[in-house]
């Protein structure tokens, strides 16, 4: 349902903002890295094409979602139908079997999935609040997450299982649950990390693990890109070696750099400095989500802002975490920054119902319905 009596004023100015400011960093960080020209060119497309996604999903009635359980479904299940072809007839890239190709321009189903498992949980939730306390809708909710989490597994993708994972744990954290019932959650997720490191995890992700928790252990193998990733973080010292400067990323130390490994190539260019205010951005960023969750009266949107929050929050978690040697590499890519036009698309699609609920939310005589 649109609405064309809403001005553009509503929408949140610190919000979009901000978010700008982020593409642009990530768009000049890209243009100073990319010895091929042409990843910084296709990425430009990607972001023009996020732009007009953006401002299409704010004035859209973010309740169009809540209203149409079938339409959610229905898209849920098209992604987990893309990602078993994937695993039957998708080709192998870096060993993973992550992408369609169109020409040039690779298409990750896992992206719009994690987009649409956050709808998907909301609208569960926001209907069920009342009867949380029943250990059905947990079992039923993580049969949602576990099923997508085990298709990307078997890609393999350990670190888009992590995000599937988190989004889920937060939404059903924060929907009330008994807290008998986390422990008994807990239990389950230790036995299936034990399971999945002993029957589904690979050889080299294994190895990623182990040398994670031993960075000495293989420094020209399975550690060789934490090392570098640290060498280029630590050599941008204060204000960085300005744009264009970065060693490590233009002689190819870093590898992936345009993707896993943006922030070690940021913080080498842009130093310290450089990187904090990044992180402000970021924090900025979430602080305005998680604003306007919070002054929303419908449950369905609420959820939905700690959702997606979780999905931008333990991505840029975990790619920080494996760019500064804190946790082992799993291939995350930074919201907002990596080259990708799956990725990319799909998070300015989120953000715009995020502002959808800002617009809607105040402007709507039917704000005031909960569910």
């Amino acid at each position: 349902m649109m609405c064309v009596g809403i001005p553009i004023r509503q929408l949140d100015q610190v919000l979009t903002v901000t978010l700008l400011l982020i593409v642009l960093l990530s768009m000049i960080t890209l243009w100073s890295v990319s010895d091929e020209q042409q990843l910084f060119q296709r990425q430009a497309i990607w972001v023009g094409v996020g732009v007009v996604v953006f401002f299409i999903f704010s004035f859209l009635d973010y309740r169009v979602f809540r209203n149409h359980g079938g339409m959610l479904l229905a898209l849920f299940a098209i992604t987990l139908v893309a990602l078993a072809a994937l695993l039957l007839f998708g080709p192998r890239t870096r060993g993973i079997a992550g992408w369609f190709y169109i020409q040039r321009f690779g298409i990750q189903p896992v992206e719009p999935l994690k987009l649409v498992l956050v709808l998907l949980l909301a609208k569960y939730f926001s209907k069920r609040h009342v009867e949380i306390y029943q250990l059905r809708h947990i079992i039923i909710s993580g049969a949602y997450a576990a099923v997508p989490a085990l298709l990307v597994l078997l890609q393999p993708d350990l670190g888009s299982a992590i995000i599937i994972a988190s989004i889920w744990l937060a939404i059903t954290l924060c929907s009330g649950i008994r807290l008998q019932h986390f422990a008994m959650l807990m239990g389950v997720l230790a036995v299936v990390a034990v399971i999945g490191w002993v029957f589904m995890l690979h050889p080299y992700q294994k190895l990623r693990i182990t040398s994670f928790l031993n960075p000495g252990y293989d420094p020209q193998g399975a550690g060789y890109n934490t090392r570098q990733a640290l060498i280029a973080v630590g050599s941008g010292e204060v204000f960085g070696k300005g744009i264009g400067g970065g060693s490590q990323s233009h002689l190819q130390f870093l590898p992936e750099v345009e993707t896993d490994f943006i922030f070690a190539a940021f913080a080498e260019e842009w130093g310290y400095v450089g990187a904090l205010f990044l992180l402000l951005l970021f924090g900025v960023l979430l602080g305005r989500i998680l604003s306007i969750g919070r002054r929303s009266t419908q449950n369905f949107a609420k959820l939905y802002v700690l959702g997606f929050s979780a999905l931008l929050l333990s991505q840029i978690v975990v790619h920080i975490g494996m760019n500064i040697g804190l946790l082992p590499v799993t291939g995350i890519t930074l919201p907002f920054m990596s080259y990708g036009g799956s990725s990319f698309v799909t998070l300015m699609m989120g953000m715009g119902i995020v502002q959808s609920i800002k617009m809607y939310s105040t402007s709507s005589p039917l704000s005031g319905y909960k569910r």
